[in-house]
């Protein structure tokens, strides 16, 4: 496997020359830009397996940049790496589109630890079983493209949408429980809790489900977490 190409997007010069340092002697090589409208252009026109980007930078803030990333419908990993680090901060990092976020200031082996975990989940989603577009009814899922269609037209999922259903479609009849949902979606190092989990759901239903309140896909095991049916049995939520 070739090694991962990594975009480091910082103004601070000693931070991120320390990061592109620790990168590097892990076997990560990175580029390295300081201006958040040059990391736009690079993100939309070049393949790079996770951009790790400040938030406060010149020419564009890094919640605009990944906004419209997300928006251009790229779904590069970014891991949000910023002082604003709030809870609301965090919770706005994640709903613009981020797949981790870091508050400064930092243990570099723990931001190590946090590239290696988004660059293994990416493996996964890519690289295992269930890639592509998958089947199952009258409806399929295209896990490479984010997007779907059923009964009810096309639809569009985000891309831990469709990580959370990929898992559930890996063990179809068997719960998942919320805890191995975020650790696998998201990595038991970041903040979201299992009410994150509940909430990606809805949006999963509202999007698959022609009734939301009574799904026949995804299903709801009380005080555990969830299980895919893969015959379609309708049945009333639990939630």
């Amino acid at each position: 496997m070739p090694d991962p190409r990594i975009l480091l997007v910082e103004d601070e010069l000693s931070l991120a020359e320390g990061i592109k340092l620790n990168l590097e002697m892990e076997g990560l090589p990175c580029e390295w830009i300081t201006r958040g409208d040059e990391a736009l252009k690079r993100i939309l026109h070049d393949n790079y397996d996770l951009v790790i980007l400040d938030v406060m930078l010149p020419g564009m803030d890094g919640f605009s940049v990944c906004e419209r990333v997300r928006d251009a419908k790229n779904f590069t990993p970014i891991l949000f790496l910023t002082a604003k680090n709030t809870e609301d901060d965090r919770v706005h990092g994640f709903e613009t589109g981020g797949d981790d976020y870091l508050g400064k200031p930092f243990h570099v082996r723990e931001l190590l630890l946090r590239v290696r975990a988004i660059l293994r989940r990416e493996d996964w989603y890519r690289n295992r079983s269930l890639a592509g577009r998958q089947k199952f009814g009258t409806h399929w899922v295209d896990f490479e493209n984010f997007c779907g269609e059923g009964p009810g037209g096309a639809f569009q999922l985000g891309v831990k949408e469709c990580m959370i259903l990929k898992l559930l479609m890996e063990k179809p009849g068997q719960v998942v429980s919320r805890t191995e949902i975020l650790d696998q979606v998201w990595g038991e190092e970041t903040c979201p809790t299992t009410r994150t989990v509940d909430n990606f759901i809805v949006r999963i239903r509202r999007a698959m489900e022609t009734d939301a309140h009574c799904p026949r896909w995804v299903h709801t095991v009380r005080s555990v977490g969830y299980t895919f049916d893969p015959e379609g049995k309708q049945r009333k939520s639990e939630e």
